[in-house]
């Protein structure tokens, strides 16, 4: 006889480092049905937006949503402030602006690798991602002048330029990087307790990827091609060698390598950034107040994120409208929860790489 049992998940969980909480109805251990709950936070800061602080002074407030996606944050919001004020940024600001992006790119996957070694009791390996993230950290460092908030791009272009000393840093930093990936990638397809007890366990077809709006590697794992760089006729991605990576399980197993290959991928595009960097100003000069609606997608380490903005030709916005990926991806997650054996939740979830931080705004 099937009993059923329910068991709550977070939103305090050892293996859930997120205010969110779900509801997972069991039988036997296998799960049939699921809830989700993310309203445990709401921070204020798009009303804080839109009552207090200058459209001017919004890059450094919304790149505070999250300090994994702090760059992209800022970005989105600023590209969509351009789009109402028309400003014309320069060549040599939208490629340090992607070497930024790719950056995030780079250490927000490592992150979400090491958490996914950590539940599969890898805590050696945990440490040594965290270790050689700390490269990817000093990069980011060196450019911007901050570790986390790195207050890097502002409305028109970026607040800092790139000298040849850093150049050549970063080149000798991500040539040191890039073995220590290529050994990490190595026990992510061949260890045992990391990924091949995972393959099949976690998985979600191409076709529910794309009903429950699945986004990033959680979708590309399943082989939905769904990318904003992809799309992108403002950032010259394809002159920096971009390639959209994409799997065909959508298990845990694919998502790991979805990762491992995107962190390779965007070393070679920062590579290529740094070797054709154009000439010119890093700033335009900004003038006027916002006075009309748009709308500005990037693609931020988990998937497509989307700002709305509205201005009334006031210093300060009338609207400020944030989706992030992690947002739109709950229908998928619980969707690929059903059916599977709850001893097996910790590792669904990591290889999620959920970002409540960004969703609770």
């Amino acid at each position: 006889m099937k009993k059923t049992i329910n068991i709550p998940y977070g939103s305090q969980h050892i293996a859930l480092l997120e205010p969110v909480r779900f509801q997972f109805e069991t039988q036997n251990e296998k799960i049939v049905g699921v809830k989700a709950d993310i309203g445990y936070v709401h921070r204020g800061i798009e009303k804080a937006c839109t009552s207090t602080f200058e459209y001017k002074q919004i890059p450094s407030v919304v790149a505070r949503v999250c300090g994994l996606c702090a760059i992209t944050h800022s970005l989105t919001y600023v590209m969509a402030v351009e789009q109402i004020i028309d400003v014309n940024v320069s060549e040599k600001a939208k490629y340090l602006r992607m070497l930024m992006v790719e950056l995030d790119r780079i250490h927000s996957h490592m992150l979400c690798l090491s958490h996914t070694a950590e539940n599969a009791g890898y805590e050696a390996l945990f440490m040594q991602i965290m270790a050689d993230r700390e490269i990817i950290m000093d990069i980011q460092e060196a450019i911007s002048g901050n570790r986390v908030q790195f207050d890097f791009v502002c409305i028109g272009g970026v607040n800092r330029d790139i000298t040849d000393e850093i150049v050549k840093f970063i080149i000798k930093s991500l040539n040191e990087l890039q073995p220590k990936i290529e050994d990490i990638f190595d026990m992510f397809e061949n260890n045992w307790s990391l990924s091949l007890k995972y393959k099949g366990i976690g998985a979600i077809t191409k076709e529910n990827a794309s009903i429950y709006n699945a986004l990033g590697p959680l979708a590309r794992a399943a082989g939905l091609e769904t990318d904003v760089r992809a799309e992108s006729d403002y950032y010259p991605y394809e002159k920096i060698g971009y390639k959209m990576i994409l799997e065909q399980t959508g298990d845990i197993y694919g998502r790991n390598r979805v990762r491992l290959r995107e962190i390779l991928s965007s070393i070679d595009m920062i590579k290529n950034i740094l070797c054709d960097i154009p000439e010119g100003n890093i700033i335009e000069k900004v003038k006027g107040k916002p006075n009309g609606e748009s709308v500005a997608r990037l693609e931020a380490p988990r998937g497509e994120i989307f700002y709305y903005l509205k201005g009334v030709k006031q210093a300060m916005l009338d609207r400020v409208r944030t989706k992030t990926p992690t947002f739109s991806g709950i229908p998928a997650m619980v969707e690929i929860f059903k059916g599977q054996e709850y001893g097996d939740v910790p590792a669904i979830l990591a290889s999620f790489d959920p970002c409540m931080s960004c969703t609770a705004k």
